[in-house]
């Protein structure tokens, strides 16, 4: 009798649980069903098991270690979004059987000895590697030839299609063209003196001595190699935003031509020399020089449109039961 009720109980905690939970009574929703596609059942532990891979439970834990509201929150996110992804991966498989597709056993095993070869070396590792985290061989071949699966099918129905014209690419352009802003640049060389504290005055008299021997003919890049303390001392400077320097720098670097040197800037932490190799006013990145990234951002935008049509298309197409 005691055994039915605590049966029965079990059974009213589990269709009264909200989505998803944590640790507690996991046990118990192990084997639940989560989701029915088409012919297929995806279960609470294989969600939780396909988010887990790559640590991204461990490293909600850690992040929100002491704001478990927020915790909850996340991880019901990453399991829905863990939810979705095996969803999908159903329906592409799925679609790959009703093309009439076929992957003969002796593909699947050379991507399984690729496999092996690649991530394990050699098969006694895989073994006990598979043997730690619970999962039999079967499970990490069907694994191997899904992913196999649902990349191909991917490829074809999604990558292929995808065909960035010059157009695209002008026009995106033109009306992105904030983005592409740059400010004032400065190419700059720097000597760096670092102060022991801010009352230190031997930096500055040291700084004064070595602006001195540059004024008399000295080389900047020899007084660099010889004095500076910062990363600036390879022969060529870097280039500079406005912004990214400190106001003292930027007011300094700016009210030089290229070629000149300044007077030393004197900061609470360090004293500076500064020389200014190259200046370029704010200006709009040519479209040859971003070419090639307008692409990439095209083509990403183009894919994800595509791949949310494919996948809708495939889901108008099946039977899908999401289970409260």
């Amino acid at each position: 009798m005691r055994a039915s009720l605590m049966k029965f109980v079990r059974l009213i905690l589990f269709f009264a649980l909200p989505f998803f939970l944590a640790q507690p009574l996991r046990a118990e929703l192990a084997d639940g069903v989560k989701v029915i596609v088409n012919d297929t059942v995806i279960t609470y532990e294989q969600i939780q098991d396909f988010v887990e891979q790559g640590g991204a439970t461990e490293s909600l834990q850690r992040q929100y270690a002491g704001q478990p509201d927020v915790y909850s929150q996340k991880l019901a996110e990453l399991l829905n979004d863990g939810m979705e992804q095996l969803v999908e991966r159903e329906l592409i498989l799925h679609d790959f059987d009703v093309e009439g597709y076929k992957l003969p056993d002796s593909v699947v095993d050379e991507l399984v000895q690729d496999r092996i070869r690649d991530r394990f070396g050699d098969r006694v590792t895989l073994m006990r590697t598979l043997q730690a985290q619970g999962i039999t061989f079967e499970e990490f071949r069907k694994e191997v030839r899904d992913q196999w699966i649902e990349a191909q099918m991917h490829r074809k129905n999604v990558t292929q299609e995808i065909i960035i014209s010059p157009f695209k690419v002008e026009n995106y352009y033109q009306t992105h063209q904030a983005d592409f802003k740059v400010e004032d640049e400065v190419q700059l060389r720097m000597i760096v003196l670092n102060k022991a504290t801010s009352a230190d005055t031997n930096t500055i008299a040291l700084a004064n001595e070595i602006l001195a021997k540059i004024r008399a003919g000295a080389t900047f890049q020899e007084m660099a190699t010889v004095y500076s303390q910062g990363s600036q001392q390879k022969e060529g400077g870097d280039w500079y935003e406005r912004s990214a320097l400190r106001k003292e720098l930027s007011d300094a670097a700016f009210a030089l031509k290229p070629g000149q040197v300044s007077e030393v800037v004197d900061t609470p932490e360090s004293d500076y020399i500064l020389l200014v190799d190259q200046i370029h006013p704010a200006h709009v990145k040519p479209l040859g020089d971003i070419r090639d990234d307008i692409e990439k951002t095209l083509r990403t935008q183009e894919q994800t449109r595509i791949e949310k049509q494919w996948i809708d298309q495939l889901k108008r197409k099946a039977f899908i039961r999401i289970i409260p």
